[in-house]
């Protein structure tokens, strides 16, 4: 159960409503869920985090594929229920396969043939888990992707991190109480 209840939505300020919409239009409706429905309580940061996290995951150098691969890691690591929930459902979509997330799921090492996602998975490990990257996996990852890519892959991660802390901190449930999909 979440330690801190989303705000209903006929509780909302004007602006946490504002807010919410335009968070919740871009998802699907109704009130914001995950880390925004605690953010609402603070608007403008509900607002700036929503902003950031869609221009990182949009607009960045990195593929949305690549996004999405490291944003499984880190939410392997942290056991971060809701943000696999929220970011499986695109594995096939951004064209990653599903037996790579469900290796990470499992937390089985993953069969990965391309070497971009190689990279990236090496990065997101190495950043979520040891909480550094090495000198010999920076060169690969800067051969590999060039250096603005992988400034963005490792915001993106930092993002995702945050998100993740926030996601576990306040135990943030799965919409409608459905099954947990990453095993503690």
């Amino acid at each position: 159960m979440a330690r801190i209840n989303p705000i209903p939505l006929d509780e909302m300020t004007p602006d946490q409503k504002r807010i919410n919409d335009e968070i919740a239009g871009s998802r699907g409706g109704g009130p914001a869920k995950g880390p925004f429905a605690l953010w609402l309580r603070t608007p403008e940061l509900a607002d700036r985090a929503n902003a950031f996290g869609s221009f990182l995951r949009q607009q960045s150098s990195v593929p949305q594929r690549l996004v999405e691969l490291a944003v499984l890691v880190v939410a392997r690591t942290y056991t971060a229920q809701y943000e696999w929930y929220a970011h499986a459902k695109y594995v096939e979509k951004v064209g990653l396969s599903p037996a790579i997330a469900e290796a990470i799921r499992t937390r089985q090492d993953p069969v990965i043939e391309k070497e971009d996602e190689q990279i990236v998975h090496a990065v997101a490990t190495a950043l979520s888990v040891d909480r550094r990257l090495d000198d010999a996996t920076y060169a690969r990852a800067v051969d590999v992707l060039g250096e603005q890519t992988l400034l963005d892959l490792v915001t993106i991660i930092g993002f995702y991190t945050m998100v993740a802390v926030i996601l576990v901190s306040f135990d943030v449930d799965i919409p409608d109480g459905g099954p947990k999909p990453l095993a503690e």
